[in-house]
């Protein structure tokens, strides 16, 4: 019997300590289940801008934080190509960005033009065509003079008057030269003389009538532009082909400052197909749509190149400043259109600052303010970045 009550009261005391386990265990849920962890102590050696519950997910995608900056885990990083430079601080030449074309070399291209009304006749290899190389000299076409019919009459009656003429000129020559001795030399001579003009008058007025005239090329190089065809009427001063030596091209561009023409030092300029080295020439003294022109020769290498393609022209000047380095490529803009950069504050933090800048060449720019130095900066998936949210 004393046995038996044992048994129950141990089993009671169990059966009680299970209710309280289970009762405490309810009140420790509850009081965990709908808590704010937002405020909780960031851990130490977190970032600048960190999350609570951020290490909960794992930080594996990119993710913009509120402070503005940019969280990039180390793998992100790479699949996005970021590549980063310390900046240095270093003197330059103060730059201007002008805005140019180019232009053909006035002593290595020209126009063909019609010196008179006349009609196209194709040249000993047929018109040339786009692109096609040709040398100075070479004929290009023909140009076979055309008049209306009332002039046609009058050089056709001119014509056939001086013929005339030369014929009695020509007997009268005759007549004297028979009578040499009798008859005074001044008046042989003065016949051979009328004589030799009217040949000549004759010649000059039949070559108008009939002749053809060569349109000849004026430089070597090739075709750039042609608008002939055989049988073309074309007026005076027409331009029939352009030709152009695409070895020697030029830029001109257009300055709105005369005080900068005599402190400009160098040059280069950038296109669509690349960086062009530029050796300055000189600049007009006469204002064209209220600027200068400035005159560049393009150094060998040359890309390809058209001439009338636009040129963005970056002119160094004498002055120097004090500014930082870096590729074109790592300025962006925000959300206002300022322009920025992006620099890798810590590991995996990257800050937006705001920059003022200038060109520096074709390929950077020079940061005036906005970052110090030794500070690194993106200057490859600086677009990547802004684009996380």
């Amino acid at each position: 019997a004393i046995t038996e009550k044992r048994e129950r009261d141990m089993n009671t005391g169990l059966q009680t300590g299970m209710i309280l386990a289970l009762a405490l265990w309810g009140q420790i849920a509850a009081a965990h289940g709908d808590e704010d962890h937002s405020n909780d102590a960031k851990p130490a050696g977190a970032p600048a801008g960190y999350v609570a519950g951020e290490a909960a997910t794992g930080g594996s995608s990119p993710a913009r934080l509120p402070d503005g900056s940019v969280r990039v885990p180390k793998g992100s990083q790479r699949q996005l190509a970021i590549r980063t430079v310390v900046a240095k601080l270093d003197e330059h030449a103060q730059s201007l960005e002008l805005n140019g074309r180019v232009i053909a070399d006035p002593n290595a291209g020209g126009p063909v033009q019609a010196s008179q009304p006349g009609r196209i006749e194709p040249g000993p290899r047929g018109l040339p065509v786009l692109g096609q190389a040709v040398t100075k000299g070479q004929v290009l076409a023909y140009l076979r003079p055309v008049a209306n019919a009332i002039e046609r009459g009058n050089q056709q009656a001119q014509l056939a008057e001086l013929t005339s003429q030369l014929g009695l000129a020509e007997k009268k020559v005759s007549r004297l030269e028979e009578l040499e001795g009798s008859v005074p030399r001044k008046e042989i001579e003065a016949a051979r003389a009328e004589f030799t003009s009217l040949g000549q008058r004759k010649a000059a007025v039949d070559a108008s009538l009939n002749q053809r005239e060569a349109l000849i090329a004026p430089v070597t190089g090739v075709v750039s532009a042609a608008s002939a065809l055989v049988g073309q009427v074309v007026e005076a001063r027409e331009t029939l082909f352009e030709i152009v030596d695409p070895k020697r091209l030029l830029v001109e561009a257009l300055a709105y400052d005369a005080a900068l023409v005599a402190n400009i030092a160098g040059a280069n300029g950038a296109t669509g197909g690349g960086a062009l080295a530029l050796a300055y020439i000189g600049a007009g003294a006469q204002l064209r749509e209220q600027a200068l022109p400035l005159r560049f020769r393009i150094k060998p290498p040359l890309p390809p190149l058209a001439v009338g393609q636009p040129v963005k022209v970056i002119a160094q000047l004498r002055q120097r400043i004090k500014a930082v380095a870096v590729p074109v490529g790592a300025l962006a803009r925000n959300a206002g259109g300022e322009p920025v950069v992006w620099v890798h504050d810590e590991a995996e933090r990257f800050v937006q600052k705001r920059v003022r800048s200038q060109p520096l060449d074709a390929a950077r720019v020079a940061v005036v303010s906005g970052i110090a130095e030794g500070e690194r900066v993106v200057v490859s998936g600086a677009a990547a970045l802004a684009q996380v949210r």
